[in-house]
């Protein structure tokens, strides 16, 4: 089952179309990108799930049916602008935000001392916000983000602020929650973390989506028919060498020979490549080079500019 699904999205403010049909669809229980440039309507979206804004036309359905207001419970929210009262104490206002997604303050206090340990910031509870550091502030707000366990979770930018060391600890616990069912929406521009935590991704360009699907898949569909070579050899194959609808497009040498990067054009295939370059070299390995997301993510949208 899908727990969010996005049907025709259109949201104008003024002459300005921020979404234009835009339609989505969550899987239950997975890390799902949304992905796009500053000011594709990524953040527009997002504020529609949460119900801070509503659309001009298209729908919304939380769990198979009509997103209903009640529902703001069941979701987790943290916000690119991240929103903690700078003069209030750390965990007077980790208290009070629990008890605004409907947690009892017993069950609150139980959880937010869990939590303040997990994060090494039991020291934290009476200093004010405006004492913290971008980085300790993220993680308060990571933590009354995610205390009333959410079943959908939407992570704006969830690793700004953070050194490696916390980007991992706020990566792990994502995963965590994910292998624990909940589902998550996260907006980034970070590909390396889209790679290894999401299941799904959509990108929005200019306020449409432009692309959708399995990270894998889409990794593959944008390879190019590209492969890579390694090859023993007297020499190395000059880039002029004659192939079947195929170039070379770089060599390089290596410790058991050499290796070249070839793109393959519509209707070759890597055995008819290998029927030309047999008899010239032996052949160590051949493997598809799948561009990353970063590669895949530029491409398109400076495609679409």
């Amino acid at each position: 089952m899908d727990i969010i699904i996005a049907d025709g999205i259109v949201k104008r403010f003024s002459n300005h179309t921020a979404l234009d049909n835009v339609s989505i669809s969550v899987p239950q229980g997975t890390v799902f990108g949304l992905l796009g440039p500053n000011g594709a309507g990524k953040t527009t979206l997002i504020r529609i799930i949460n119900q801070i804004t509503a659309p001009d036309t298209g729908s919304v359905s939380f769990l198979g049916r009509p997103l209903q207001a009640d529902d703001i419970f069941k979701i987790g929210y943290l916000p690119e602008e991240r929103g903690l009262y700078k003069k209030m104490k750390v965990g007077e206002q980790a208290l009070y935000f629990a008890r605004l997604k409907g947690v009892q303050r017993s069950e609150a206090m139980k959880e937010l001392k869990a939590w303040f340990i997990k994060f090494g910031i039991q020291a934290w509870w009476d200093k004010k916000i405006e004492e913290l550091s971008k980085g300790m502030a993220q993680k308060v707000q990571f933590i009354t983000t995610v205390l009333h366990k959410p079943q959908l979770l939407i992570l704006d930018e969830p690793f700004s602020g953070f050194d490696p060391v916390n980007v991992q600890l706020i990566r792990d616990e994502i995963l965590a929650m994910k292998a624990n069912g909940c589902s998550i929406i996260l907006s980034t521009h970070n590909m390396e973390s889209v790679e290894e935590l999401c299941d799904n991704i959509a990108l929005i360009n200019k306020s449409k989506v432009i692309l959708d699907g399995a990270v894998d898949d889409v990794r593959r569909r944008y390879g190019d028919n590209r492969v890579e070579i390694s090859y023993r050899a007297s020499q190395v194959l000059p880039l002029s060498t004659n192939l079947p609808a195929a170039s070379i497009v770089s060599q390089s040498e290596n410790k058991d020979g050499y290796s070249m990067v070839i793109d393959l054009q519509s209707g070759c295939t890597v055995n008819d490549l290998l029927t030309v370059l047999l008899p010239k070299v032996e052949i160590i390995n051949v493997q598809q080079l799948i561009p990353r997301m970063n590669e895949i993510f530029i491409k398109l949208v400076t495609a679409k500019s």
